[in-house]
């Protein structure tokens, strides 16, 4: 008889209970089956460059409808961005697929919607391997209007290469963790240059000067004396020789873009702070861990965040952006890594001063050491300037080049006018051309990445003081995933969370479906569910 009691009090105990928890944490179930709503969890995407819209592509690819991208600005993409000039389109962000081979992301979405042109999807130019340095020799010229033969640049070029190469294979064992990728290249330089003729000491001074110069403008960062040795052969190259898009990078926004809702992305809702570990209550009368609220007024609810953010942003909101704050260990990551400010410069001509098959121009000042102390930026701005590449096709894009620059001298230009920029640039020109009467540019466009309040510089790299183990630490979700029955509630990405592929587009793109895929391992029964939908 005692087996056939009535339970029924105790079941309405539990059920109550259900209820409770289902209506107010809603998340605490959302591992289970049962419990996924059929739209799936209420996800915001922070930012709608390239590592957030391929994350909400894949979200959404994955049965989850309940996704909105918050973006700050007026448009989409980020730091890809594309822009009429001349007689076509150029790029102001992302210039190239690095590595466009079957090993990278970016290629292969660019492939699968047709978006490259021939020479790029030829296997041969997919097997080169340049380290993510130019291809092509360039013509160069001597800041006293003297014309450097290939030859003496390549053996410089191929010494330079090789410390570089030997740069990133040091040991991280015998590693001293304040060493800088730039002071390990100037003691290979000051062993080789003994070895050198008393007559070209000064002209290769001058051509490592530029090397060094470019450099920074790949790396990101003022000064390659600022980059960590210890972790710098963790950085991965893809082969492949490094390729455009005809019709620009933004194309391949647009093709993504395409894939999703027409109203997933707001545009202009700019980010005031998050707010997460809490409970707020939604229009449906659910109860939310996080709320978002917008520099607008405008607020929003979610089961999850994905922070999609420049590095340059978080460094300037590291202490305001969430409540509660980022752990300790988040902040000291993001203090720890470096992001650097790098810009272009894009100038149209009449006509063409360079030969039809020139790809690109060195800049060698003569008489600058490596280790010049900080100049008056005002007059000495334009020495960070490695050279110019020239855009191609002509017939397409009209007779353009384009100039890189980096650090505290890309800061400075930023604040100049187009006027002054444009004066600068043709006096530089004629003056290592050794023509005075060069016709100046008929028009110019720069980039300004640092002055953007919601990028603040470029790219990212691993500077002194920091590790890898920092980009792990930056792209940990809060709270801590390690275990399975706690929400995730902010997730990270963008290019600065990869640690092997930081500072590029395909980094980003990597991060964005990194962090699709730690949500969709929480719901596998809609993922399931959406894929017998389909059948």
């Amino acid at each position: 008889m005692q087996m056939h009691r009535d339970h029924s009090g105790a079941r309405l105990l539990i059920l109550m209970f259900s209820i409770f928890l289902i209506s107010h944490y809603p998340f605490v179930l959302s591992a289970h089956p049962e419990s996924v709503d059929p739209g799936g969890p209420v996800i915001l995407i922070i930012g709608s460059g390239i590592s957030g819209l391929t994350a909400t592509e894949k979200l959404h690819k994955h049965g989850f409808q309940n996704i909105k991208i918050l973006e700050a600005t007026g448009r989409t993409g980020g730091r890809i961005r594309t822009q009429k000039f001349a007689k076509g389109l150029v790029e102001i962000g992302a210039q190239w697929i690095h590595g466009p081979s079957q090993e990278n992301p970016v290629f292969q979405i660019a492939s699968q919607f047709g978006l490259l042109g021939p020479d790029a999807m030829r296997e041969e130019n997919q097997k080169i391997d340049l380290g993510g340095h130019p291809s092509g020799i360039p013509v160069i010229y001597s800041s006293s209007g003297k014309q450097i033969s290939p030859e003496v640049f390549l053996s410089i070029s191929d010494s330079y290469s090789s410390w570089l190469e030997k740069a990133r294979n040091v040991s991280k064992i015998d590693c001293d963790p304040d060493a800088s990728v730039g002071g390990f290249l100037r003691q290979e330089i000051a062993r080789s240059s003994p070895d050198w003729d008393k007559a070209s000491v000064g002209i290769n001074m001058a051509l490592l000067k530029g090397l060094l110069d470019m450099e920074c403008c790949i790396v990101g960062t003022h000064s390659m004396d600022h980059v960590a040795l210890c972790p710098f052969g963790e950085y991965i190259t893809f082969p492949g020789l490094d390729c455009t898009f005809p019709k620009g990078f933004e194309s391949l926004v647009d093709h993504i873009k395409a894939e999703l809702p027409n109203d997933t992305v707001l545009l202009n809702h700019a980010v005031k702070s998050i707010h997460w570990n809490g409970s707020f209550q939604g229009s449906d009368f659910r109860v939310y861990p996080v709320q978002v609220q917008c520099e607008d007024g405008n607020t929003f609810v979610a089961d999850h965040v994905i922070v999609t953010v420049p590095l340059g942003f978080l460094k300037k909101r590291v202490m305001d952006i969430l409540s509660p704050p980022l752990p300790p260990s988040k902040i000291q990551a993001i203090k720890n890594l470096g992001f650097g400010a790098i810009n272009k410069i894009l100038l149209e001509f009449e006509k063409p001063f360079w030969d039809p098959n020139c790809t690109g121009i060195q800049l060698a000042w003569e008489g600058d050491s490596l280790t010049d102390p900080e100049k008056d930026l005002k007059q000495n701005w334009m020495k960070k300037l490695p050279g110019f590449v020239v855009l191609k096709p002509p017939d397409q894009s009209g007779h353009v080049l384009c100039a890189f620059i980096a650090g505290e001298e890309s800061k400075f230009m930023e604040t100049l006018t187009d006027e002054e920029i444009l004066t600068t640039m043709t006096s530089l020109l004629r003056q290592f051309t050794g023509n005075p009467d060069l016709p100046p540019p008929i028009s110019i466009l720069r980039s300004q990445w640092y002055s953007q309040p919601y990028t603040g510089g470029s790219y990212s790299h691993v500077a002194v003081g920091s590790t890898g183990k920092d980009i792990d630490i930056l792209a940990e979700p809060l709270p801590t995933d390690k275990d399975a029955l706690k929400p995730l509630q902010v997730l990270f990405a963008g290019e600065a969370t990869e640690r092997n592929f930081y500072s590029t587009t395909h980094g980003a793109l990597m991060s964005g479906r990194r962090e699709a895929q730690r949500l969709i391992s929480r719901y596998p029964v809609l993922g399931a569910a959406h894929s017998k939908a389909k059948l």
